[in-house]
This record gives C-alpha cells, sequence and structure tokens, in this order.
C-alpha cells in the first residue's frame, strides 16, 4: 500500500483523480489548499475521530481540548481509570463515554492500532468495528488520518455528500450507497478524493467540517 505521507503524495493524487474524472479539475480550483491531515497512529488520535462523531468541528475542538487537559497524556488507562465527572466536564455524551471505554479497554486487552494502519482497508475496518463504539465512519477516519490509506472514503459523511452533491450538482445530496458507488470511479485515490471534497466545503460553506487529524 502506497501510505500517503506528504503534500507531494497529496498532488500527485490530485493530478491523477482528474485524469480519471475531469469533472474534477473545476473542484480542485474551488478547493484551494488541501492538506495532508496525517496524525501520529494510536490511541489519541481514534479518542479524537470519537469525540468528533456527529458534532461540528468546532465542537469537537473544543471538547477534545478539554479532554486533553483533564487527562494529560491521554492513554488508554487513563480513560479506564476516569471517573464519571471527568467525562462529563470535558463535555462529553453518554454514547461517546461508552465508545472511549471501550476502545480503550480493547487496547489495553490487545487492539493494536499500529498493526491495523498496516492492514489492507478491509480487514482493518473489520477489526475496528468490532468494537462497541467504533463504526464505519470513524474506521475509515482512523485509516485516513492514522494510516494515510490512499484508498478510503467516508460517504456516510454529511460534509462529504453536501460537497460531492454541490460540486458535481446532485440533488438532493447523495446518500451512503450512491456516494459509494460514485466513489468507486476514483479508486485508487478515494482518500485523496475525501480530502479534496472536504476543502471544497471548508471554501464554499465557510468552515472546516473534516474531522481532526
Amino acid at each position: 500500500m502506497q501510505r500517503i505521507a506528504s503534500v507531494d503524495d497529496i498532488a500527485r493524487g490530485l493530478d491523477a483523480l482528474c485524469r480519471i474524472d475531469p469533472r474534477l479539475e473545476t473542484v480542485r480550483g474551488m478547493a484551494g489548499d488541501v492538506p495532508l491531515r496525517l496524525s501520529e497512529p494510536g490511541f489519541r488520535s481514534l479518542a479524537s475521530i470519537i469525540v468528533s462523531q456527529q458534532v461540528s468541528r468546532a465542537s469537537a475542538d473544543a471538547i477534545f481540548g478539554r479532554l486533553t487537559r483533564l487527562l494529560d497524556p491521554l492513554t488508554p488507562e487513563a480513560v479506564l481509570a476516569a471517573g464519571e465527572d471527568i467525562f462529563r466536564e470535558a463535555g462529553l455524551s453518554r454514547p461517546k463515554q461508552r465508545g472511549l471505554l471501550a476502545v480503550a479497554g480493547a487496547v489495553v486487552e490487545g487492539l493494536d492500532l499500529h498493526r491495523l494502519c498496516r492492514l489492507d482497508a478491509d480487514e482493518a475496518i473489520a477489526a475496528m468495528t468490532a468494537v462497541p463504539g467504533i463504526g464505519p465512519w470513524t474506521a475509515q477516519c482512523y485509516l485516513l488520518f492514522a494510516a494515510g490509506h490512499p484508498d478510503v472514503f467516508p460517504a456516510r459523511d454529511v460534509a462529504l455528500q453536501s460537497a460531492v452533491g454541490h460540486a458535481l450538482g446532485i440533488d438532493p445530496r447523495p446518500p451512503e450507497k450512491r456516494l459509494i458507488r460514485l466513489a468507486e470511479s476514483w479508486s485508487p485515490w478515494r482518500g485523496v478524493a475525501s480530502r479534496l471534497f472536504w476543502a471544497y466545503y471548508r471554501e464554499t460553506r465557510g468552515r472546516d467540517a473534516a474531522p481532526p487529524a
């Protein structure tokens, strides 16, 4: 697997995508800077994605900032030892508390988040979604931003649905299953396509909706 590890990889992927689908030339021109968005693999990276589930980027950043101040360093052991008061002070909902605790327990029991980054996407996603609190979107975003996986597209993401619908004139916005089929044509660079459409959303909507990395 060719990991997306540099801005040069992003540029190479964008060039390839525009050859595959010439409509993306216009999207690329409007998207501005398409950032790398790469984080260190491990529990902290996955925890930040769990925190960002179904909330705005601004809310996610605020909640994760409070959590990391309360639990420093943010480790699986620290999460397991924390009481509900800490989670409440950080602003974590009950489902996210349960998700973080489940992931922390799985890591302590042997789930290797670094090894998952070296697996094929389907195998890694299957292993991750076996843990309560990790759904397909969370697993896909972890592979995008921690593993630098080149060919993952989180079609459940509402911002990506909105961006693709707006950019390609699809009204109403394409739901998950339709977007999965559409994104298949962008393989093997769906990971770069994800970044491209998040950047397009940022420029056209005036706010960053990409998960933190």
